[in-house]
């Protein structure tokens, strides 16, 4: 019997070890993972700090439910909890109850509160917390939250308004619709075109209790006119809406939303990339206007839990990245009651970017090249290619003050890292952070060999075929590159390179031109610069080259960003001699002024030589007939298509194995920074 008694003895230590090896297994792979993807590096001696992995809001885990978990160990400091990431920090009053909580935690299963799935947890000692005052975000501009607009029993009745026994069919919606239900009074909103249909408004009209509401809203000026028609929606959890702004064309002005049953998280995306969740409570109204209505993105994340604020008095308003206070909130059924009013005209708003009425407009006056495969070729060859061989002295003489965010993308490189700049110009990126491994590549002989003269690693090849191995490269960067490829299909061939360079987790940095040289009512470097130059026609007219562009413009390679000094019109020009503009069809650019053609050829007046420095240009006199000869300076002419906001982005979302880590507006050009899976 006492055999036996020790024979179950060894075999539950032999379990026990078994057990902890495998914690301690899963503990260490642990520590790697937030290593390796969030720069967390654990420790082995005891702290006051410790890290939670599987224990994060990411994972499912609320703040009430870690907290109770954590303080069985001792006094808990701080609980830092970030949004949507898979672990937590602990801070302990003393390095022994850390002690214990690493003893007591690590392996430990825990049964997520509101579902059936589980978790196991595993325990790290880190040095420091870190730990930020995080300021309040402030909401878009023209958006507000009303809350507590109606009261719980106009809620009941308004719910009880909509009768969802039988639905409705609505052409062309079953994909769009498929995760919600929807009814429509006053006009049908049309999810074929999202737009409705002006002269066919719907029998019955919008419900009388609604009206009444609108009323309110009226008298206590919360809106300046009064809608005409209404959405409403039922979303169950998990249910969202993808990120969008309503059509121009179709509504006017404000728009509001009505959440009924349950309070929701809306997020808001201006095109800078920068992000607002803003929480609306159960019976509040939303308000968007201005800004916010015509130039913001709104949608709903599909998900069944929404990152609040865990602290009383903040559920209206933003939700802020404050990672002590934050926590989880399951979401329930909402009805949402959607009023807009329908638009009898075209819309003029200050946004022309994001506005179809405007960019219809523009359209319709707007030449663009629809050649194929060949022509392209011809028409870059031509108008790209061989001008940059001919301007590469002059160009380099103008490009050397690197763009500070391109600089900052380098600088934030891990040590190390191998980087390929597609389209290098003159190399001026090549030496910025010395800790990396950089090779430029570029289609301009003359360019290269500039790079070459400074000491930079780089050589001659087209960026739609770079002679570089596959996923080889921790990040790329392509800067004023892809905007000289003159079809859809030959820029999205770049794109799809750049990728194909990216080992996984490896990070591309993009720009290109933008069609909005003024944006979010501020006018670029480009636009602002011409009053300088002001000063300077004479000298144009009088046939004197202009000194260097301002090198605060984000451009370095033979596909550039801005173009020379000056204003020029090539039909009154008089000191410079253009080269013959074969393709008629393209509009030619006048400098420092907007854009009004996505394709062009932008003026490129060369001073001082062509190919290389020591070669003087050739003299060129004024036509038989004038007073005197004169000497001038040639004009070349570079092919542009400038890019329309969310063009870039739009592109960038069809290459399998990448997603787009952030979007921005920098100085006239749009940029992206992609990340491959």
């Amino acid at each position: 019997m006492a055999d036996l008694e020790v024979d179950s003895t060894h075999q539950e230590n032999l379990k026990l070890s078994k057990m902890k090896k495998k914690v301690l297994r899963k503990q260490i792979k642990a520590q790697r993972t937030l290593m390796r993807h969030e720069g967390i590096e654990c420790i082995s001696h005891t702290t006051q700090n410790l890290v939670v992995a599987n224990g994060g809001l990411g994972n499912g885990v609320s703040r009430h439910q870690l907290l109770r978990l954590v303080e069985e160990c001792g006094l808990v400091e701080a609980l830092l909890m970030p949004p949507n990431k898979p672990y937590s920090f602990v801070k302990y009053g003393t390095t022994e109850e850390a002690k214990k909580a690493y003893d007591a935690l690590n392996g430990k299963e825990l049964i997520l509160e509101d579902t059936s799935h589980t978790v196991i947890l595993y325990v790290n000692f880190v040095r420091k917390v870190h730990w930020e005052d995080i300021m309040p975000t402030n909401l878009p501009l023209g958006l507000k939250v009303v809350d507590e607009l109606v009261s719980p029993e106009e809620e009941t009745m308004m719910l009880e308004s909509i009768s969802w026994t039988e639905d409705e069919v609505i052409q062309n919606a079953q994909k769009s619709l498929k995760h919600r239900r929807v009814k429509h009074f006053g006009y049908e909103f049309r999810y074929d075109n999202n737009n409705v249909d002006k002269d066919k408004p719907l029998p019955g009209g919008i419900p009388e209790i609604c009206n009444m509401l609108l009323e309110k809203c009226l008298r206590q000026g919360y809106i300046k006119h009064k809608p005409d028609q209404l959405t409403v929606n039922q979303y169950e959890p998990g249910q969202g809406i993808p990120p969008h702004i309503d059509t121009h064309s179709a509504f006017e002005d404000e728009i509001l939303s009505l959440s009924l049953g349950a309070e929701i998280v809306m997020d808001f995306k201006h095109p800078d990339g920068c992000t607002v969740a803003v929480m609306l409570p159960r019976r509040s109204l939303l308000v968007m206007a201005g800004e916010s209505r015509y130039l913001w993105s709104h949608g709903i994340t599909p998900r069944k839990f929404d990152i609040v604020q865990a602290s009383e008095g903040q559920k209206v308003g933003t939700i802020t990245a404050d990672t002590g206070d934050l926590t989880l909130n399951k979401r329930g059924t909402r009805t949402s009651f959607t009023f807009r009013k329908v638009r009898r005209s075209p819309c003029n708003c200050t946004y022309p970017s994001v506005c179809d009425s405007q960019q219809d407009q523009q359209k319709e006056r707007t030449p663009m090249f629809t050649g194929n495969e060949t022509a392209a070729a011809k028409l870059e060859q031509e108008y790209v290619h061989k001008v940059y061989e001919e301007i590469a002295a002059h160009f380099s003489s103008t490009r050397h003050s690197p763009w500070p965010k391109i600089v900052e993308f380098l600088r934030a490189l891990p040590e190390g890292s191998i980087v390929a700049d597609v389209g290098c110009g003159n190399g001026k990126y090549l030496g910025i952070n010395k800790g990396l491994h950089m090779v430029g590549c570029d289609r301009s002989k003359n360019l290269v060999d500039i790079c070459g003269e400074k000491g930079c690693e780089a050589f001659v090849c087209d960026a739609l075929s770079v002679p570089i191995r596959s996923s080889s490269c921790d990040a790329c960067i392509s800067v004023a590159v892809i905007h000289h490829f003159s079809t859809a299909e030959r820029r999205l061939a770049t794109l799809r390179e750049l990728a194909r360079l990216l080992r996984p987790g490896g990070k591309a940095l993009i720009y290109v031109w933008a069609m909005e040289q003024e944006y979010n009512n501020q006018k670029s470097k480009y636009l602002k610069e011409k009053k300088a130059k002001k000063g300077k026609e004479q000298e144009i007219d009088t046939g004197v080259a202009q000194g260097p562009v301002s090198d605060q413009t984000p451009d370095n390679s033979t596909q550039d960003l801005t173009v020379s000094d000056g204003v020029l019109n090539d039909s009154e020009d008089k000191g410079f001699i253009a080269k013959q503009v074969v393709n008629s069809s393209l509009p030619v650019h006048t400098n420092r002024t907007s854009f009004h053609s996505q394709d062009l050829l932008v003026p490129w007046h060369l001073k001082g030589g062509t190919k290389k420095k020591e070669e003087s240009i050739t003299t060129l006199q004024l036509p038989a007939g004038s007073n005197k000869l004169q000497e001038l300076s040639p004009v070349f002419h570079r092919y542009y298509h400038v890019f329309c906001e969310g063009e870039l982005e739009a592109a960038c979302k069809t290459l399998d194995g990448i997603r787009i880590q952030r979007s921005y507006y920098d100085q006239g050009n749009w940029c992206v920074v992609l990340e491959r899976q």
